[in-house]
């Protein structure tokens, strides 16, 4: 009997009337695989998956194929974003296989959870080079029964690969960022952006590596080989050139055709790395990108709480992009004299650009300078492209809140509203991050997932990183200090139940958490940043903050602990790496005034003006004495000459005071250079 109807996942949802006798993840359906000694299928995906649909339309519709999986198997369905737990271990153990990772995650266990075999999408018949669906059924059934020491074997190596501790540890040089950034480099595609080579990720936690790099270093090859991608993606097929947002991926080396799922975290990251580009180069294009998908998510991706959503579905009608693409036609009708005209712009033509059908995208126009005049007019038309595109039958929509994503969002929401002066972009962020303390926090405990009123699920160490960043996001553009308080009071929970007290770093989940056959610990970004990668630049700005030592030896720690395997592998550490340059150069801009004074707002615009990723900035206001603590370099720091005064400091030493806001550009742009 199918046992998916109670779930609140709109994923384990989708599956609810599948002739398939799917369970959660629980002890029920464990306890049934011990009872019946049978193997246990486990399906992973999420609600936005295009090649999961798939998969479920060949197979899990199939009542032929159901029968078959409900008579060898116990099946289990998990959502990978509702446990993301669950999905890291299987995950990890399909790596350990050999095999490509992806959705859906097809995997078979013991009757115990322990991984034997696996793949990702299999075919209900023979095609893509890959075996029928049910043949693999079946074989899988029989050597379960028939030679169980094969499965012996594979349980017992998969099972040793997952529990065997990560011997991690190092001092890193001071300069590590720098040098793993000119590494990083080589791998890049100069011309389109990205990783050389398809399918193309926006890969965030690279760029922000890249960028760091370039900043400390004034490099212009690192700051154009972030740029270029950004400039590539934006004006790609990857970006929602009507509606706003990015698609996960594409899959092609030109970013024209993406994988059409859009989901929350690419966009808050993206905009981050939009943000600190734009404020470098002043260029027009990423901070319309910027505005355009703050409006998606604002229009489109709030829960009616206040939180936000985690994805749009890739397909509509059952069909991958239908919601997004247009035909030569159909611009014809609606644009009328103006379609032409707009179509050259935006890559429409008759025969299509995929497969017979258009995805818009303005690559040709890279390089070129479009007049306001003509912005203008192509933004009329999109708006009546858009208004259309309104009446077709939308994607489905995921609407449960996921905290690591929410946290995400709510930092990037504050920093852009900080730069850009967007108090109604404040607004956003603050609501969810509200509904977050009141609504996903019970008793000192923090959980990871919301819907349909019930908060599920102790929260990842991720979820606890990005909500601290939030909190300190927040702290920079309000000067509240509750939002400090705040962070420190995760740093809590994340010090009592996820740190791990032999080899440093905090476990991915728990420790009163749901036990399963592994805890894992990690610094390597998946499609989101490790909290190992987050922490240390947040933990030093604690410590800046407080005084407080325990967050600048937890920070070291932190470092240590996982130095070694970021040198040995630095790819999948970008967060990391970037967050070891804030923690080794940390540069906080004390501004001591009225925060309300035209004198000090102008310094703050100063130091708002130029790209600083290892900023903090302070404001003192010296009719409210006690916000730093004693142990801060600017302790005691006052005006000069009754003028909002700004100091610049640099781990215990603070600059000659700057009331002058040419003096103050100047020593920012030197204290962003790295130490020779």
């Amino acid at each position: 009997m199918n046992s998916l109807a109670d779930e609140t996942s709109p994923y384990l949802l989708q599956h609810k009337d599948n002739p398939v006798d799917w369970y959660p993840w629980g002890p029920d359906a464990l306890a049934r695989a011990s009872a019946e000694n049978k193997p246990i299928l486990l399906s992973v995906g999420y609600a936005a998956c295009h090649w999961c649909h798939v998969m479920a339309h060949e197979s899990f519709e199939n009542p032929d194929i159901a029968a078959l999986m409900n008579r060898l198997f116990i099946n289990i369905k998990v959502d990978r974003e509702e446990r993301p737990d669950i999905d890291t271990i299987y995950m990890s153990a399909l790596h350990a296989l050999g095999q490509q990772g992806g959705w859906p995650l097809t995997m078979f266990l013991t009757p115990q959870g322990e991984p034997f075999w696996g793949g990702t999408y299999f075919p209900s018949t023979p095609k893509f080079g890959q075996p029928a669906f049910p043949d693999i059924l079946q074989e899988i059934s029989r050597l379960y029964t028939q030679e169980p020491e094969k499965i012996h074997a594979n349980r017992t190596a998969l099972t040793a690969y997952l529990q065997k501790p990560v011997n991690a540890a190092g001092s890193p040089p001071h300069d590590l960022t720098c040098h793993v950034a000119s590494r990083l480099e080589t791998i890049m595609d100069k011309e389109r952006g990205g990783v050389r080579g398809a399918p193309k990720f926006p890969q965030t936690g690279i760029l922000e590596t890249l960028w760091h790099a370039a900043i400390a270093t004034d490099a212009e090859a690192l700051l154009e080989t972030v740029t270029t991608t950004l400039t590539q993606m934006s004006e790609g097929g990857i970006y929602d050139h009507l509606g706003g947002g990015y698609a996960r991926y594409a899959v092609d080396a030109d970013w024209l055709v993406p994988h059409f799922e859009k989901m929350l975290y690419d966009n808050a990251l993206l905009l981050d790395r939009l943000r600190e580009a734009w404020v470098e180069t002043r260029t027009p294009l990423f901070k319309t990108r910027i505005e355009e998908t703050i409006n998606w998510i604002a229009r489109e991706m709030r829960t009616p709480e206040g939180a936000f959503a985690a994805s749009l579905d890739a397909d509509s009608e059952g069909v991958e992009g239908k919601f997004y693409i247009w035909s030569k036609a159909e611009t014809d009708t609606l644009l009328g004299t103006d379609a032409d005209w707009f179509c050259h712009h935006y890559d429409i033509t008759p025969q299509g650009n995929f497969e017979g059908h258009n995805i818009l995208n303005r690559t040709a126009l890279i390089g070129q300078t479009l007049t306001d005049e003509t912005e203008d007019r192509l933004q009329t038309c999109r708006t009546k492209l858009l208004a259309a595109r309104a009446h077709r039958i939308h994607p489905g929509w995921d609407d449960k809140a996921l905290l690591d994503w929410n946290g995400l969002t709510i930092a990037a929401l504050a920093r852009s509203a900080l730069t850009f002066a967007r108090p109604d972009w404040l607004d956003l962020a603050t609501t969810a991050y509200r509904f977050i303390l009141q609504s996903m926090r019970a008793n000192g405990r923090t959980y990871h997932t919301y819907r349909a009123g019930k908060r599920q699920h102790r929260a990842m160490s991720d979820g606890l990183a990005n909500m601290i960043d939030a909190s300190l996001a927040l702290f920079e553009i309000t000067q509240n200090w509750a939002y400090v308080d705040d962070a420190q009071a995760f740093v809590t929970e994340l010090d009592a139940h996820y740190w791990d007290d032999q080899s440093g770093g905090y476990y991915f989940t728990a420790d009163d958490a749901e036990a399963l056959i592994t805890r894992t610990r990690t610094a390597n970004d998946d499609a989101t940043p490790a909290a190992n990668g987050t922490l240390p630049a947040l933990l030093v700005k604690l410590y800046a903050l407080t005084g407080d030592p325990h967050y600048r030896d937890r920070a070291d720690a932190l470092i240590k602990s996982f130095a070694g395997a970021v040198m040995e592998n630095p790819f999948p550490h970008g967060r990391w790496l970037a967050s070891f340059d804030t923690a080794q150069n940390l540069t906080q801009i004390v501004l001591v005034g009225d925060p309300a004074s035209a004198d000090l707002q102008r310094l703050r615009e100063i130091v708002l003006s130029l790209s600083l990723p290892t900023r903090l900035i302070i404001i003192h206001d010296p009719k409210e004495p006690g916000s730093l603590p004693d142990n801060h370099p600017a302790f005691g720091k006052t005006m000069i000459d009754g003028a909002a005064t700004a100091y610049i400091c640099t781990g215990p030493v603070c600059s000659a005071p700057v009331t002058d806001p040419e003096l103050l550009l100047a020593g920012l742009k030197a204290a962003r250079r790295a130490p020779a």
